[in-house]
């Protein structure tokens, strides 16, 4: 008997520098509404992996890390808040889904889709005006602050609003991260009580095999390195680190080095069902540079130097949950981050990514010796691509091994 297909409603959006497919929870089969292997299974089949040509033809993805993506939201039972949102970053060639962190970029598209889909109260919305959507990040337990533009009674996706990494204007979705220490493993914003911690690593990863790290959890996850000290300006674009297949084990290693270190994982071979998080990214001062679009970007425009790497792979401009972990270590004096942009006191800083710049604020306090931020805030956009239904065969939980 012929196999056939069965249809999902879904709907396909680009949020910041990313894009991926967005579900309502309750339009998900049974089976899926609920975490575990039929739901892995399902959105593996519909991004298109495993897939060992590297490709994710025969699915939605896009073959990076950046448009490997899936959400799942729903209306939310927690007080003063619209809408839960649950991420999964999905692998490209391995039969994996993770869940261990939110994505940024994509959180710019969740109060869009929210606000057209039914998921919050029509009383919330104004006619004209900005529609403020209170979500829930299930991932990691926190509360972010989507303000988005409403123009008689609909969302506004277009605009004048540049977004390097983003080829088009459109409007602006200004998000606030509300507490962005991720504190989903019990931890604490800086895991080791320390702003800046010496790795101990092989030699042959680093000379000396000793590391200066900032490891901090706010956003995401993430190990934040100098430049200098693994031979890099900080200039680097896409070519320079994912061409080179030795760059890719190192910073794999040190990725493995730096979340044991954070308590997160126990040994070297458990960061392999760990790829989403923690993040790496190497951090160096101001210096002049051409983006991958081929806009040259002055070390006048920026205060620092950011490049960061997302499923082992040099991201193509910046991961949003990066940026706050960015924006937070840059506020707090005596980081490495905060360093490389010249140290001191500050509410915001302008860094220089691959594709080229980006403008982050937050609020830090320094309470009892303690470093807490309350809120971390930038700028995204987000704009629906397609909405109707994907198709799965419907023995799809038996195809995501080969």
């Amino acid at each position: 008997m012929a196999k056939l297909q069965i249809k999902i409603p879904a709907t396909y959006m680009r949020g910041g520098t990313s894009k991926g497919v967005f579900f309502r929870l309750q339009d998900l089969p049974p089976a899926a509404q609920q975490p575990g292997a039929a739901r892995d299974a399902l959105l593996l089949r519909v991004i298109g992996s495993p897939d060992p040509y590297g490709k994710q033809t025969d699915g939605m993805g896009g073959a990076t890390s950046s448009t490997s993506k899936t959400v799942i939201l729903s209306r939310s039972d927690k007080a003063e808040h619209d809408v839960d949102y649950l991420f999964g970053q999905v692998a490209i060639d391995k039969p994996f889904i993770d869940w261990s962190g939110n994505c940024g970029n994509l959180t710019a598209a969740v109060g869009a889709f929210a606000i057209s889909n039914g998921l919050v109260d029509p009383k919330r919305i104004p006619d004209n005006g900005i529609c403020s959507v209170r979500i829930w990040q299930a991932n990691i337990s926190k509360t972010i602050i989507a303000h988005i533009p409403i123009a008689n009674g609909q969302v506004v996706e277009c605009g004048d609003f540049e977004l390097d990494g983003v080829t088009f204007p459109a409007a602006e979705v200004q998000i606030e991260f509300l507490d962005p220490a991720d504190d989903s493993d019990g931890g604490a914003m800086f895991p080791t009580g320390n702003l800046i911690d010496e790795l101990e690593l092989p030699d042959d990863l680093v000379a000396g095999g000793k590391l200066k790290a900032t490891l901090i959890n706010a956003g995401i996850p993430t190990i934040f390195v100098n430049a200098a000290d693994l031979g890099y300006s900080g200039t680097e674009l896409q070519d320079a680190i994912n061409g080179d297949a030795n760059a890719m084990a190192r910073f794999e290693l040190l990725r493995a080095y730096g979340a044991i270190r954070m308590g997160l994982i126990e040994t070297i071979e458990q960061a392999q069902a760990r790829q989403h998080t923690p993040k790496i990214a190497f951090v160096a001062p101001p210096a002049n540079y051409t983006a991958s679009s081929g806009k040259p970007v002055n070390a006048s425009e920026i205060d620092l130097l950011v490049r960061a790497l997302s499923m082992g792979k040099l991201h193509h401009a910046m991961m949003g949950t990066a940026a706050v972990a960015i924006a937070t270590a840059a506020c707090i004096p005596g980081t490495l981050v905060n360093l490389a942009a010249g140290g001191g006191e500050r509410g915001q800083v302008r860094f220089g990514h691959p594709s080229g710049t980006l403008r982050v604020g937050a609020e830090a306090q320094c309470n009892s010796g303690h470093w807490q931020v309350s809120k971390v805030i930038m700028s995204r956009s987000a704009r629906i691509l397609m909405e109707g239904t994907v198709r799965v065969p419907e023995d799809y939980q038996s195809l995501t091994e080969f």
